[in-house]
């Protein structure tokens, strides 16, 4: 079950048992919205509810979860089961639809569904081989170099990549039926569902009339299905669009927005992949008054052929008309599907902000000898017991959790006085926290180092990231690793970054350290698909 715990936070309002459950879903997460207990999925207090009954504005409302979540960064215990989580995915078995896996790097091969094919229904387990037994990293490593360029980073958060995936989308799938987002919980689904509800995926009226799904480090915070209408990809569609993303990809900085110049100045600046997204087609409910605008999204052949073009701005709520949606196809965000063994679960609210990373990931190297151990926070500890040479340990966490190394006769120590405190961070809260914080339970891998330059393997660390492991070849390295045993801390191999120990910068003198060395940022322009495989191969270069 997922139970997120958090501190208390005063709650205004009381529930009332005798109210009926509505038949309305929250927008922010999907769940039905009540007022009956305070510890169901979306409850409102009842004065608020009411009030919002009465005047009929219920659809529009979000449950008091997803307004702590959103504007006070607190989340409320909640218990829904696996098994709940896994009846609202199954609702895609009987319809045609695609289903885009959405992974966790972080949490390779851990956060790929292990029974996808199932969930999504007989036909599709039947009409594929099952390539869950093959690990996935393995997967993601040796892939061709033709499919490695094909193979391209979408970051929703930034909008690397989401230009070209829909493209891709619109050509391959067209308007053939429905799309699901599934993937593990706190996977990045709905900020992906918000940023697609603001890009020429969906109906040009959609971000107006529907709500942005509620996005949080907590695992699980979407607890039904949300959805917007999508555009039905016409040539003419089609051609308007490219004409956009050409003239985009022509643009210097000098013709851009302040606020857009700004905005990519500070993620390239973080080391991102970063990218710019447009519309094309846009609702005239903005237009200017006096000044008659088409709708080019209204035009186009098998479009909103109903939809109507305005003189001025409309003061009334903009909806959607049954025309316009009687034959529509919809992409779907899903709940989560929660890990087995996650180190997430295990974290109060305050601790998940520390883990979950908030910015781009800067690798950290340090160089240990034998009988040295490293903290990652106070979440896991790795003893380096055996072998010939150093080996380079390069952490790829979340810049909030410290690393500490220190000698392996002092690791005991060090934990008993400090897990709990500034110098390992996380879990925080001191003696009293780390009382019901689970015991580190040890396990001993071995690995034969591959060279100077090449990983021979991550040892992972559950959603809280990895640690790569660079030894000289041939050497038979020993290493304990403790953590949670509910974390599911393990061995990774091959590695999926193997060559991330090149990026350090110098030794910092007297000390296990190397100064972090970030990446440049590359900006995604809408670029040909010739252009834009350039661009990547550069930037996968200076990582790799």
């Amino acid at each position: 079950q997922l139970q997120i715990s958090s501190p208390e936070h005063k709650v205004f309002g009381t529930p009332d048992v005798d109210e009926p459950v509505s038949d309305t879903c929250c927008s922010g997460c999907g769940a039905m919205l009540h007022c009956t207990a305070i510890e169901a999925p979306g409850y409102l207090p009842s004065e608020k509810y009411k009030a919002l009954l009465q005047e009929g504005n219920l659809a529009k409302a979000t449950c008091q979860r997803c307004h702590l979540l959103t504007h006070h960064h607190k989340a409320l215990n909640l218990q829904v089961s696996r098994d709940q989580y896994k009846a609202v995915v199954q609702q895609i078995r009987p319809h045609r639809a695609l289903v885009l896996l959405i992974v966790d790097l972080l949490d390779l091969p851990d956060s790929i569904v292990p029974d996808l094919p199932e969930a999504g229904g007989d036909q599709q387990a039947r009409g594929r081989p099952r390539q869950q037994d093959r690990p996935a990293a393995r997967r993601l490593a040796r892939l061709p170099a033709a499919d490695q360029a094909a193979a391209r980073p979408v970051l929703a958060k930034t909008g690397y990549g989401i230009e070209n995936l829909i493209t891709s989308l619109q050509r391959s799938w067209k308007y053939k039926g429905d799309v699901y987002l599934v993937g593990s919980a706190n996977a990045g689904k709905s900020t992906l569902f918000n940023t697609l509800l603001e890009s020429d995926y969906c109906k040009s009226k959609a971000s107006d009339v529907i709500h942005k799904a509620t996005i949080s480090p907590w695992p699980g915070t979407t607890l039904n299905l949300l959805k917007f209408p999508i555009i039905n990809p016409t040539p003419h569609r089609m051609f308007k669009r490219q004409e956009r993303l050409a003239e985009a990809s022509r643009q210097t900085e000098s013709e851009l927005s302040q606020e857009e110049l700004r905005r990519l100045r500070h993620f390239s600046k973080q080391g991102y992949l970063v990218g710019r997204i447009g519309r094309t087609f846009r609702s005239n409910s903005g237009s200017r008054p006096g000044v008659f605008e088409f709708d080019p999204d209204s035009l186009a052949f098998g479009g909103n052929e109903d939809e109507e073009t305005t003189t001025g701005p409309s003061k009334a709520p903009v909806e959607f008309t049954h025309n316009e949606l009687k034959d529509a196809h919809w992409l779907y965000d899903t709940p989560g599907i929660m890990k087995e063994k996650d180190i997430l679960s295990l974290l109060n609210d305050q601790e998940v902000r520390s883990v979950v990373p908030t910015h781009a990931i800067v690798p950290r190297t340090f160089v240990l000898k034998p009988s040295m151990s490293l903290f990652v926070g106070a979440l896991a500890r790795i003893d380096f017991l055996e072998g010939n040479k150093s080996c380079w340990f390069s952490v790829v966490a979340s810049s909030h959790v410290p690393v500490h190394i220190t000698s392996l006769e002092k690791a005991d120590s060090i934990y008993e006085k400090h897990a709990g405190h500034i110098l390992l961070g996380v879990p925080m809260g001191g003696s009293e926290r780390m009382k019901e914080f689970p015991a580190l339970v040890p396990q001993e891998f071995r690995l034969e180092g591959r060279g100077y330059l090449e990983a021979a393997a991550d040892i992972k660390l559950s959603s809280a990231g990895w640690v790569a492991v660079t030894a000289v070849e041939g050497d038979q390295v020993s290493l304990r690793v403790h953590g949670p045993e509910a974390a599911g801390f393990s061995l990774r191999t091959p590695p999926l970054l193997p060559h991330i120990v090149s990026l350090k910068g110098e030794r910092i003198r007297k000390s296990a350290a190397y100064k972090p060395m970030k990446p440049q940022g590359l900006l995604d322009t809408g670029l040909s698909a010739k252009g834009q495989i350039d661009r990547e191969a550069s930037w996968q270069q200076s990582w790799l």
